[in-house]
């Protein structure tokens, strides 16, 4: 199973992603989460201590890895460098683990105003590639609103792309911008799930605005998720009420994949 998880900044798809994750490593499996967001915080969410991930370093970062596989340095921008370096070993040599889940986190490539085709952002995207269509686990891609480490051909192989949202005209907007950017990308399985939902009237005001057969399910407002972010903890650890609701969504992904 390959997911990837999308939506705008504080929507909670962090949230869905490493609760997802949880879940699937307690049945057993063997699961991977790749932190693909600029904003990293996916670690905390699967309960991993900041001491521990203060000891991670980005994949991004990583100038001498980096330069070694794709035969260039930041000294020489601008010239040839391998576009498809090896990358196989590296989910493996850096991810860390816990709870039964490894963690990678990619980091981000600054990008000048004609955006980035460089060492750091090939590399990143090769990693992608490779997780989602070579590793025999279950893999979590932890996104950002954009698509920018998903490439045509990637995308093939993502069994479920899910927009998380939250009750809102801007929200739903931004829905629509994904799933255009996904969908221009070859992903067919896009899906929705509603985050902080607070009453019958926010069910209904996604209702006629999403399409059925794309909403997953609903999850609730909870002041529990809340307060394990400020505690720097696991939501899975905290809050029974949005683990019991996001498990409903997991199993109508794994009924969907179903034989």
């Amino acid at each position: 199973m390959k997911i990837a998880v999308s939506g705008k900044g504080g929507v909670g798809k962090t949230t869905l992603a490493a609760i997802l994750a949880r879940l699937y490593a307690a049945e057993g499996r063997s699961v991977l989460a790749a932190d693909a967001d600029p904003d990293a915080n996916l670690g905390l969410a699967l309960g991993f201590t900041e001491d521990e991930l203060s000891a991670l370093t980005p994949l991004s970062e990583m100038g001498a890895l980096i330069a070694e596989r794709t035969g260039a340095g930041r000294e020489v921008y601008g010239r040839l460098f391998k576009i498809n370096p090896k990358v196989d070993d590296i989910p493996d040599r850096f991810a860390i683990e816990k709870y039964g889940v490894k963690l990678l986190v990619m980091g981000t490539v600054e990008k000048g105003g004609s955006g980035c085709v460089c060492p750091e952002s090939v590399m990143l995207k090769r990693v992608i590639s490779n997780l989602v269509t070579a590793r025999d686990e279950v893999v979590i891609l932890d996104m950002e609103a954009g698509l920018e480490h998903l490439g045509r051909g990637t995308a093939d192989f993502v069994d479920r792309f899910i927009v998380v949202i939250e009750p809102g005209a801007r929200s739903v907007q931004t829905y629509r911008s994904v799933k255009k950017l996904a969908s221009d990308l070859g992903v067919r399985n896009i899906s929705v799930v509603a985050n902080k939902i607070r009453d019958d009237g926010d069910r209904e005001y996604l209702k006629e605005r999403i399409p059925p057969e794309e909403l997953l399910g609903f999850v609730s407002y909870d002041a529990g998720v809340i307060e394990a972010d400020r505690t720097s903890a696991s939501p899975f650890d905290v809050s029974l009420a949005a683990v019991s609701e996001i498990k409903r969504v997991k199993d109508r992904i794994d009924g969907k994949f179903a034989a």
